[in-house]
């Protein structure tokens, strides 16, 4: 029997009860023609297909050990096949079909017709194929996705855009690598729903759109307890964008320590008969920047955060199973984190539930790197949109308390362009989402943002604690001499650490020195594990004594391929004594207590 994999729901934020899962076995071809290729390919052959000679798990990358394929070379366009059969109950319906996230550009045919296109290799799509389509037959789907990383145009994060892995540049991931899934809607359903709280009015506020208005439409909200009592009800005529306000009296709030979680129950009603129905769910708490301090739920906040980047030995990018994300953050609360900066990936919506429901704060952050922010023009339109699109998805998870769009731009070839695109991305946040601070960019180089983010991995605590001093009533800042001034935002050291353990190199002394392409960290490796613990305890208490600080996040969780800094073995195994580190990274400043 084939076990089908990822078989959860997607997106626990937007279920609906009756959906087709289409992960599991796909044919493929890998096109090894270039895409700066002189001449203009056609690939009708490809579009057409009725089927590939090789098979792959979807939704594994082409290039990771669970797809079946394990394609370490660089992957320009792939093309997958699979027969889509549309069930007779579909008849009379909107036909739907979505897709987690293809890696980078994708395109999608039926028959050999293209029916829809996206551009982003993070962000779900959906392509409405209920004019190509009828209930009761069979059609070819074709799946093409294709990426460059070698001509800067697309974010790609920690992909390495050489061959091999190197340094902290990993194994690829190309074209689908989140679930594919179909539904069938009435003409008339639910598209989003924004929700905001207000924890002071106690107030719950959805914002829905709808694929279509009939006369006298009506949109409905309950939203029940965690015992499942009614805690409010709202119906009203259906109006695309319009607010609905529920109140809550007596509201329960999320936070790291109780992470209260209220169920929702959304409704489409036409002629009193309900044509569509979504689950949800929602956690009410208030994030704020008052002065140096990040407040949530109006009581100060020291954020102990782990660096996450999300990557997995067989997997890359895709988590090999739902129980995986979650115990990710269960091994970093064991380490004595109360939340993560979620590094260069757009982690899977499925991890983000499982934040929610284990009182998990989260950084949300794009997959920056690789693109040349020092550009005008199709490298800012690719970030940009995605990135839209990256807030949209995400902003009604209650643990993400934080928007990074960007991670150390410090490269300065154009000035223009580089602090246009930050200014771009700081107000697109403010424009989408104005309850969460932006970090505009991780470390270096600010010119707009809420929270002011350094970078620092110093080996020694002495120069560390040298380096971070307030000096003249100012802080340490990564480039002062390109960044605008300091204006007394919140402080946090959101990268340091990285202290190398790799027992099988450990005492080599030709790979000692952290930046080797063998075993990767940041300055000379510890020889003993006394000394790691003590240069850990270290370092963190240095922070934990800067009076203008608010938080630190420590690279890393994992080890991840060559880069072994991570509190975990790579895969997910202990490396150290956990009591020791929790003991370490569960320290509070007076202050917070």
């Amino acid at each position: 029997m084939t076990i089908l994999p990822k078989p959860e729901h997607p997106n626990p934020q937007f279920m609906r009860s009756e959906w087709t899962n289409l992960n599991g076995e796909w044919t493929y071809t890998i096109n090894m023609r270039p895409p700066y290729f002189s001449e203009k390919q056609s690939f009708n052959q490809e579009e057409k297909s009725t089927g590939f000679d090789k098979t792959i798990v979807v939704p594994f990358s082409p290039e990771s050990e669970l797809s079946g394929v394990a394609y370490k070379d660089l992957i320009f366009s792939i093309f997958y096949h699979r027969t889509l059969e549309i069930p007779f109950s579909y008849a009379g319906k909107r036909i739907l079909l979505h897709f987690g996230a293809v890696y980078y550009h994708a395109d999608v045919f039926i028959d050999g017709m293209q029916v829809g296109f996206h551009d982003g290799g993070s962000t779900p799509f959906t392509i409405d194929l209920t004019r190509h389509v009828s209930a009761g037959k069979s059609y070819n789907l074709v799946v093409k996705a294709t990426s460059n990383l070698q001509d800067g145009s697309i974010p790609s994060g920690k992909q390495s855009s050489f061959l091999h892995s190197y340094k902290c540049f990993y194994t690829r991931t190309t074209g689908i690598w989140q679930t594919v899934w179909m539904e069938a809607v009435s003409p008339f359903s639910l598209e989003s729903v924004q929700m905001n709280c207000d924890i002071d009015s106690e107030q719950l506020t959805i914002i829905p759109r709808f694929s279509a208005i009939a006369e006298g439409m009506e949109f409905g909200c309950k939203v029940f307890t965690e015992d499942g009592s009614l805690a409010a009800f709202a119906k009203c005529l259906a109006n695309e964008g319009s607010p609905v306000v529920l109140s809550i009296p007596s509201m329960q709030l999320w936070d790291p320590d109780k992470p209260y979680v209220y169920t929702l129950e959304l409704t489409v009603l036409v002629g009193n008969s309900v044509v569509d129905t979504v689950s949800s769910y929602m956690g009410m708490r208030h994030v704020q920047v008052q002065g140096n301090q990040v407040y949530l739920n109006h009581k100060k906040l020291y954020q102990r955060l782990v660096l996450d980047q999300g990557y997995y030995p067989s997997s890359q990018w895709t988590s090999p199973s739902d129980e995986a994300l979650r115990q990710d953050i269960l091994l970093a609360k064991q380490a004595g984190f109360n939340g993560a900066r979620l590094h260069q990936k757009v982690f899977e919506p499925r991890y983000l539930y499982w934040a929610d429901r284990l009182g998990y704060l989260c950084w949300g952050e794009s997959p920056s790197w690789g693109l040349e922010y020092n550009q005008e023009g199709l490298p800012a339109r690719n970030f940009l949109s995605e990135w839209a699109e990256i807030i949209a998805r995400d902003r009604n998870h209650p643990s993400i308390i934080t928007w990074t769009p960007l991670n150390e731009t410090f490269r300065f070839t154009d000035a223009h362009a580089h602090r246009r695109l930050h200014r771009d991305a700081y107000n697109l946040c403010k424009m989408l989402d104005p309850s969460r601070p932006v970090n505009d960019s991780s470390g270096y180089i600010h010119f707009v943002t809420d929270l002011w983010t350094v970078h620092a991995y110093d080996q020694d605590p002495q120069k560390f604690a040298a380096k971070l001093e307030m000096k003249d009533g100012k802080p340490f800042r990564n480039f002062p001499q390109f960044e605008s001034e300091y204006s007394d935002q919140p402080y946090l050291v959101d990268e340091y650490g990285g202290i190398k353990w790799d027992p099988a190199t450990q005492l080599n002394s030709e790979l000692i020195v952290g930046q080797n392409l063998v075993s990767w960290g940041y300055g000379e490796s510890p020889k003993t594990l006394e000394e790691f613990y003590a240069r850990l305890e270290a370092l963190t208490d240095v922070i934990l004594e800067m009076d203008h600080a608010c938080g630190y996040c420590y690279t890393q969780l994992t080890d991840v391929e060559q880069e072994k800094n991570g509190i975990y073995y790579y895969d997910r195994t202990l490396k150290f004594d956990m009591q020791r580190i929790a003991a370490i990274f569960s320290k509070v400043p007076k202050a917070y207590q």
